[in-house]
């Protein structure tokens, strides 16, 4: 057993939480004015506050001499939590009001908000920060928080807390949730298709699938890059015979599925059919179908150049792996597959979404639908894409880093949780990662790093090597669209 010992540091640093290295390249210096942004997850530690040795609290922003934060919060907790925020008074004015103090001597007035609730939004200005609960369970709390400093601090106070571990290891709360997203019928060479729309190249386009499907379509700017070798086609219907399809005629077509895997792709480029008029309206079973009727003049098409990122759930003698067990936890493998129900009555598939970091540190979730290679594809139980491996070095695809080794976590190599090239809003945002391993030159001093400043950083001083994975060889891709799935 080696022997740790966790500082807690009322000033920059506390309960190895404040400012990691998420918020540190985050700074934008302004003199004595200083823009602090970030989302943490913080777990809450005996509050060393004299009189609140039986509370629990999660310091947010730490007390400094001389220093003022401003800004606002926002908060969701295991249990329901108070807000606190400490002021700088004189010890001689502290008198007839609540206090707060580690060790007797310098005192903060202690302002307390009692919510009652789990989560919450509050604006504050004061010299700390903290969520309290005044009983000794422990809870669980993600902190989202846009501020100012003021001041630099002058000094810290340091109290030592022991305690045992095997190994350092980082375990996120909620670090594997479900996600429930609305299937959608498709057809392929006459047999039904189930799918999932995620993301899409055009802002218009996926605000309205949005609305369609009451479930976020993201807008995916750089998937418009994408070659034409990679994109699959979509049929999709203006008008016609009633059905299921996204304009509410019959149901979209699709060119291949993952039976198909040499040519499958997830990425499709939507083209919009429209019956011309005097002609007779039948149901298409086929792509090749709808292509003769377009030569033979009954249909029209508009190639709109929009690409969906459609992954197919269900197709005609295949389907992806749904988990043998369906509980989903925090310390739960990548194996085994990545769903963990289909539900054709209710047109829904319930995905495990895993949690990591996006390239500023903040909180993102994802899911997995395909890959490639097949080795990779087949372990984690989703479709095998081959055709993506040309999106290697094309913008279409973004960095994803994972760790190979360093601090043991919920990773998919079990180290700590990766690190987004791209986050949901950024311009060159894409489901479609090129994945980065990430290995310490020295795994033992190795530490949490939760942004792409971080690993840049690292990098730089030698401290640890980053290059690109090439499982048996072979290019990787892997699709994993960013998704919120408390929505």
């Amino acid at each position: 057993m080696k022997k740790l010992v966790a500082v807690l540091i009322i000033g920059i640093l506390s309960v190895g939480i404040i400012f990691a290295s998420s918020t540190s390249d985050q700074f934008a210096d302004a003199g004595s004015r200083k823009k602090v942004h970030f989302t943490q997850t913080i777990t809450s530690s005996q509050d060393p506050g004299l009189g609140h040795e039986n509370h629990q609290l999660a310091l947010i922003l730490s007390p400094n001499e001389g220093t003022i934060y401003d800004g606002s919060m926002t908060f969701t907790a295991s249990e329901p939590v108070q807000i606190v925020v400490l002021h700088e008074i004189n010890t001689q004015d502290s008198k007839g009001q609540p206090t707060w103090t580690v060790d007797g001597k310098t005192l903060y007035g202690l302002s307390l908000i009692d919510l009652q609730k789990n989560s919450g939004s509050f604006e504050f200005t004061g010299a700390a920060l903290a969520l309290h609960s005044p009983n000794s369970k422990e809870f669980v709390a993600t902190v989202s928080l846009d501020g100012w400093i003021r001041g630099q601090p002058t000094e810290v106070i340091m109290q030592k807390i022991e305690s045992q571990k095997e190994d350092p290891s980082l375990l996120l709360s909620r670090t594997n949730v479900p996600a429930v997203i609305p299937m959608h019928k498709g057809i392929y060479e006459g047999n039904q298709v189930l799918y999932i729309i995620t993301d899409g190249s055009d802002e218009n386009y996926a605000k309205t699938l949005t609305k369609k499907q009451g479930w976020k379509v993201e807008l995916a700017p750089a998937l418009v890059n994408t070659p034409e070798s990679i994109l699959q086609k979509l049929f999709v219907f203006k008008n016609g015979i009633k059905g299921d399809g996204i304009y509410g005629f019959q149901n979209d077509v699709f060119s291949s599925t993952p039976s198909q895997e040499s040519e499958y792709s997830a990425l499709n480029s939507v083209i919009e059919v429209t019956w011309k008029i005097g002609q007779k309206q039948v149901i298409f079973n086929s792509a090749n179908d709808i292509i003769a009727a377009a030569e033979s003049g009954r249909v029209e098409f508009n190639e709109t150049k929009i690409v969906l990122n459609t992954p197919q759930i269900v197709w005609p003698d295949g389907q992806m792996l749904v988990r043998s067990d369906p509980n989903i936890a925090d310390d739960m493998s990548y194996d085994g597959g990545q769903i963990v129900e289909i539900n054709e009555e209710d047109m829904t598939v319930t995905f495990v979404a895993h949690r990591g970091w996006g390239p500023d540190g903040k909180t993102i979730y994802y899911i997995v639908t395909d890959a490639t290679p097949s080795g990779p594809a087949q372990t984690m139980g989703v479709a095998s894409s081959p055709s993506s491996a040309n999106l290697i070095a094309h913008s279409a695809a973004v960095d994803l880093f994972q760790f190979k080794n360093g601090i043991k976590g919920s990773g998919t190599l079990g180290f700590q949780a990766g690190i987004a090239g791209a986050s949901l809003n950024d311009a060159h945002y894409s489901p479609m990662w090129r994945i980065y391993l990430v290995e310490w030159n020295d795994a033992e001093s190795a530490k949490i790093l939760e942004t792409k400043s971080d690993i840049n950083s690292f990098h730089a001083d030698n401290l640890l090597s980053v290059s690109i994975a090439r499982p048996a060889n072979s290019d990787h891709i892997v699709n994993c669209p960013f998704i919120d799935p408390f929505q």
